[in-house]
């Protein structure tokens, strides 16, 4: 007996199930896509924690800003020194210059971005708001520059470096890694550069004067008293 011929497709369903099987191709390749996207985003989240453990207890060999500075051509010169071995006057400079909230805050100053935020709105030119740790996070891990991209990182650095260190560790390595000088790293080696003399405490020469170890419960209760020495 014959076999009765199929009918054709339809005109109306052939070119839509031809866009199903396109769509069907195009999902898998979607999922990879977003499986390789999250995984570059754990591994970048990831990447960093190891490094930061290590150099919790270890001094950091060197920094991006060493290694771009000195293929631009200017000299490394770095001397690592323990923070017990700086005397104090030189953290609590630093301290009043550049972060008064260290002890205080969680690396971050919100009010000083406030600020900053307000004087930009108003066409002023805004006062720096990176804290001690913000700024170790950026010349610890980062390169130079101002972009989103790197702003959102070294934030990221900063809850780390809060979440692993203690504020003595932050300031040892602050105090040893940025530059104080054409490629001059460290405040031991700038007392050599500038002075001829150490900064170690317990040394006979400036430019540190004071010789009690640093220790942020000093400091806040330095402050509470300058806060309230007219009371």
């Amino acid at each position: 007996m014959p076999s009765t011929p199929r009918s054709a497709p339809s005109a109306d369903r052939s070119p839509r199930q031809a866009f199903g099987r396109k769509i069907a191709r195009r999902r898998p390749l979607g999922r990879r896509l977003r499986r390789l996207a999250r995984l570059v985003i754990l591994m970048g989240l990831l990447l960093p924690v190891p490094f930061v453990i290590a150099y919790r207890f270890v001094p950091p060999p060197i920094t991006p800003l060493m290694v771009i500075r000195a293929a631009s051509g200017a000299p490394l010169d770095k001397h690592w020194l323990p923070l017990d071995r700086i005397a104090a006057a030189l953290p609590r400079a630093v301290i009043a210059s550049e972060d008064e909230k260290l002890c205080t805050h969680h690396g971050f100053d919100w009010i000083a971005f406030e600020n900053a935020y307000r004087d930009w709105r108003a066409g002023r030119e805004p006062k720096g708001a990176s804290t001690i740790t913000m700024q170790v996070a950026k010349n610890l891990f980062l390169w130079p520059g101002r972009s989103v991209l790197r702003k959102g990182i070294e934030a990221y650095l900063t809850v780390l470096l809060e979440f692993f260190w203690d504020k003595h560790r932050i300031m040892e390595v602050y105090l040893n890694i940025i530059e104080w000088g054409d490629g001059l790293y460290g405040a031991d080696a700038a007392a050599h550069r500038y002075f001829n003399k150490p900064a170690a405490a317990g040394t006979t020469a400036p430019p540190i004067a004071e010789r009690k170890p640093f220790t942020c419960s000093d400091i806040e209760r330095e402050i509470h008293a300058i806060l309230n020495w007219d009371r």
